[in-house]
């Protein structure tokens, strides 16, 4: 099943809490606190994974957590991180903040990672707590939380070239034939009811990515037909393949219908239409063919049209050369953005410096307790106090 949107909840792990200990042990009689840090959280990973083509996993899934850090223990051990969360989607996966709707990544190319939320930091243990006058610290920090983040995930296609035209065109029949793709193909219209790839070998150098859209109609931009939903997957496409049936059953004429698919493409979006186009006649193996082909010859003087039989296969091999030039000669499908917008979580300060690391706006649950070592810092202040140096 062809699922190109979804909407997910990703969560990453909170981070353990410090542990409160002091050293007991036979013969030492002066122990001391030495109680451990917390783990860091899991963090939550995008990953653009070659061979992954649909979001279905992300629509029977929509919550996404991450492990949460261990808490530290005695004898200064530190609590184990939680574990990474990877999340595989194809590339050309675009990811926004369906919150603010801002565009957070772009997964292309095939192998690009993005953390999408990051991890909270786990908590330090009293022994970093520890001053000439305050020699027994009974308090340790609490982990923060980790990111949480609600996602939609909408996926473009990646392809050099797009064809589009009017259901029944021969589309779908132009890509049996140019690849090894095989979408259904019938006598009716919509029979393409969402994207097809295929690939293209002009030799053992050259290919070439094209991708199927379903057929347009007028008043596809007011959701007539199967309106526009799948255009964004033309987006990233090099050139666009205009196909026109020569001799199209309902009587409209090649040109009238060509104006109509230009018109809803415009309405979509004007860079989308401003993309270098090809135009292509089929179905010249029919009756009266080439009088209707010299008619709409007339009717667009200077434009450069190709024709072709897809059901013959006649005339392919001039169209995939032109495809191929076309192609190297835009400069299309970037990534939409090159980096994800940064992290909400402010910057964590420095280990050397444990003052400094206490959250600005921590839960309820740990507000006493935080409250207490902000009274306590300010004391160390004033009297020209300081914490000693540790690392985590």
């Amino acid at each position: 099943m062809f699922i190109d949107e979804a909407i997910i909840t990703v969560k990453a792990g909170r981070g353990g809490n410090g542990c409160v200990s002091m050293r007991r042990e036979k013969y030492v009689p002066h122990g001391g606190p030495d109680g451990g840090d917390g783990g860091d959280g899991g963090s939550v990973h995008l990953v653009a994974t070659a061979g992954v083509d649909t979001l279905l996993d992300m629509v029977g899934r929509h919550h996404w957590s991450a492990e949460e850090g261990k808490p530290g223990l005695g004898k200064k051990k530190a609590g184990r991180d939680g574990e990474d969360l990877i999340i595989r989607v194809p590339p050309g996966t675009l990811v926004y903040d369906n919150q603010t709707g801002l565009l957070l990544a772009d997964m292309t190319p095939a192998g690009r990672s993005v953390c999408i939320a990051k991890g909270g930091r786990g908590g330090y243990g009293n022994f970093h707590f520890t001053t000439p006058t305050r020699q027994a610290p009974e308090f340790a920090q609490p982990g923060l939380p980790g990111e949480t983040r609600e996602l939609k995930l909408q996926l473009r296609l990646i392809a050099d070239v797009g064809l589009i035209g009017k259901p029944n065109a021969g589309k779908s029949t132009l890509l049996s034939r140019l690849s090894a793709a095989r979408p259904k193909i019938a006598d009716y219209p919509f029979t393409t009811l969402s994207p097809q790839l295929g690939i293209a070998e002009l030799d053992m150098e050259r290919r070439l990515v094209i991708a199927d859209i379903p057929g347009l109609i007028g008043g596809a931009s007011h959701g007539a037909g199967l309106g526009l939903e799948f255009l964004r997957h033309i987006e990233r496409t090099r050139v666009l393949v205009h196909l026109l049936d020569i001799l199209p059953l309902d009587g409209e004429s090649p040109y009238d219908a060509y104006q109509t698919i230009r018109t809803e493409l415009f309405n979509y979006s004007p860079k989308l239409a401003a993309k270098p186009e090809i135009l292509v006649a089929n179905k010249m193996d029919l009756s009266g063919a080439a009088e209707a082909l010299a008619d709409l010859r007339q009717a667009m003087p200077g434009r450069q049209i190709f024709a072709i039989s897809a059901v013959a296969g006649t005339g392919l091999r001039p169209l995939l050369e032109t495809l191929w030039t076309a192609a190297q000669k835009s400069p299309g499908g970037q990534a939409f953005i090159n980096e994800p917008i940064p992290a909400e979580l402010p910057p964590a300060a420095p280990h050397t410096e444990p003052q400094d690391e206490i959250p600005a706006e921590p839960d309820a649950t740990d507000q006493a307790l935080l409250d207490e070592i902000r009274a306590m810092e300010a004391d160390d202040v004033r009297k020209g106090r300081f914490y000693r140096r540790g690392k985590k």
